[in-house]
């Protein structure tokens, strides 16, 4: 193993266990992801149960609730703990709730959204906060639709010192019609573009990450195409090339996951063609990434 990916892996493997007293939490992997027991999100939080929530959710980035009956009131009630929601574009031109966003693939879908790896909404200048999907339907086969995270801090401190100083300096755009090739986008569509720095600071914990990702992300600013596109390979090809970054959720009916949009990548993955998934997302406002 690389003995800088081994070494950040190390600092977080030998943390002291975390300790709550208003619900369980059992970690998916070492470096990120946990389950979350003992919670009904169909009823309102207390503010001990609500602290050790955010306090897991800092901790984890990517926090799974499974077993919950839950209303659009309900999932709606819990994302506004966060923050406001975010209200989807182009939700005018249909009758859904502007907050809720349906996640649905069957054997008549050509695409499914997020099908790569990616970190949501990175083209708009203040990016969400994070993300809760909440999944009502599976594959019938029984498998399928797994969706992966990979930690974006960790992915950063894996670089050596001289490559986190390098990028340390640079900005990327992010280009939201990257999301749309081979398709054309509606005309009513504002088509985001953004430039945030390659490496951010978490803005509740003040640790760096690397903020660049496939889905968005078009060029560093301060390098040459040909420059830009090498370095941006280098980076893209780290999550999918070390697995410890990642961890892999299995969805069952009625699961909510909630996670940190801000130090993290995720990819949905399609192999349960021409069975079909459904789910709703509400989305947090966030702010804009700072150096």
């Amino acid at each position: 193993m690389d003995k800088y990916l081994l070494a950040a892996a190390e600092r977080l493997t030998t943390r002291e266990p975390e300790k709550y007293q208003q619900l369980s939490v059992q970690p998916l992997t070492p470096v990120i992801g946990a389950e979350v027991s003992g919670l009904d999100l169909s009823k309102e939080l207390t503010a001990e149960q609500l602290a050790e929530v955010k306090h897991a959710f800092l901790t984890y980035h990517v926090l799974v609730f499974r077993d919950q009956i839950l209303t659009v009131e309900d999932h709606k009630r819990f994302a506004g703990y966060f923050g406001e929601l975010r209200r989807r574009q182009l939700s005018e031109l249909d009758d859904g709730d502007p907050a809720v966003l349906e996640i649905s693939a069957d054997k008549d879908s050509s695409f499914v959204d997020g099908n790569d790896w990616h970190t949501d909404g990175t083209a708009d200048a203040e990016p969400s906060l994070g993300s809760m999907l909440y999944v009502t339907r599976t594959p019938e086969i029984g498998s399928g639709g797994d969706t992966m995270f990979a930690n974006m801090h960790l992915a950063y401190e894996l670089l050596s010192p001289h490559m986190q100083n390098f990028l340390d300096g640079l900005t990327a755009v992010h280009d939201g019609l990257i999301p749309w090739q081979g398709y054309q986008p509606p005309p009513e569509y504002v088509v985001p573009k953004s430039e945030h720095p390659v490496v951010v600071r978490h803005p509740d914990t003040g640790r760096k990450l690397l903020f660049v990702n496939p889905g968005f992300t078009s060029h560093i600013v301060q390098l040459s195409s040909i420059e830009s596109r090498a370095l941006l390979d280098l980076l893209f090809g780290l999550v999918p090339n070390k697995p410890l970054l990642s961890c892999r959720v299995r969805w069952t009916p009625n699961t909510l996951v909630f996670w940190d949009n801000r130090c993290t990548q995720h990819h949905a993955i399609w192999d349960y063609y021409p069975h079909a998934r459904y789910g709703q997302r509400v989305s947090i406002n966030g702010t804009r990434p700072t150096a």
